[in-house]
């Protein structure tokens, strides 16, 4: 049995399709058993909560391979998980971290992650770690003001990176769950295009058929907006701010061939998102 942690989040919903289509038995781990309406019917439901270990062994029960994924900066979700997973006997885990851990020097994002890592590494379960870059996804985060006056903040001006679609991420823990010959690796993951953010601006504009303008932020207040437009608790605002300016000095940007050789395929392009998320963009605010 394979368990997969936000089952119904952007990566876990496709990884727990994507395992149910290899003939996995595979089981989604959820806190609200309404949003796993989605899931494959043959899935496995286990309603439980990370923040509550008393909920999780009966989610464990079997188990012999996790896929562990854990949001926000701290640990104790990790250190659950794994708990858990000892006292079930599972054999393998596979954690989401994130090429951040890559940074000289590393970044608090990169700080984050990496104790999640040692909290893995030093659990005695053989671990493989996937370290994907920044998502495709997070182009959702312009559309307030793109609804709103049809342009982007731009935080990162001429630095590049290679964004990577979260099916593509969710394609490639299917792969290392499923086979031998992955305990003790860590893969950084990226697309195969590198951008600046008013390329991708530009990609996104011809997918939805309308001009979009490009404003780079001014202060790190409207960089953090630029991503959070609600706010952002401090810790998290300063770790942004810190990255956009890291980001914004890597004018080269970091790719890798990952994607491709541990699923045979090239990795999905920024312009495919796009034309599958337009309808996205074009509604008008409130729809």
């Amino acid at each position: 049995m394979l368990l997969v942690t936000g089952a119904t989040g952007n990566i876990g919903r496709d990884l727990v399709r994507d395992l149910d289509a290899k003939g996995a038995d595979v089981r989604g781990l959820v806190r609200d058993p309404a949003r796993a309406a989605g899931l494959p019917d043959r899935a496995e439901r286990a309603v439980a909560d990370l923040d509550e270990p008393a909920t999780l062994p009966p989610a464990f029960a079997g188990v012999e391979r996790l896929f562990l994924l854990t949001p926000g900066i701290g640990t104790s979700q990790a250190a659950n998980a794994v708990a858990a997973a000892r006292a079930a006997g599972v054999r393998h885990i596979v954690l989401l971290s994130s090429t951040n851990v890559l940074g000289d020097p590393m970044p608090a994002m990169g700080r984050w992650h990496r104790e999640r890592e040692e909290v893995v590494r030093t659990s005695g379960i053989p671990a493989t770690i996937l370290r994907p870059g920044g998502f495709m996804l997070n182009a959702l985060e312009w559309l307030s003001t793109i609804r709103d006056g049809g342009y982007v903040l731009d935080p990162t001006g001429p630095g590049r990176f290679a964004p990577i679609d979260t099916a593509d991420i969710a394609a490639v823990a299917a792969a290392v769950l499923t086979e031998d010959g992955h305990d003790g690796e860590a893969y950084a993951l990226t697309g195969d295009e590198l951008f600046t953010v008013a390329e991708q601006v530009a990609v996104l504009a011809r997918a939805i058929g309308r001009e979009l303008q490009v404003r780079e932020v001014r202060t790190p207040e409207e960089a953090v907006r630029a991503r959070f437009p609600g706010g952002a608790p401090p810790a998290l605002a300063e770790a942004l701010v810190e990255g956009f300016r890291l980001m914004r000095a890597d004018t080269a940007g970091f790719r890798t061939d990952t994607v491709k050789r541990l699923t045979g395929r090239a990795p999905r392009t920024f312009a495919d998102w796009c034309a599958r998320n337009a309808a996205a963009f074009r509604r008008p605010p409130g729809a």
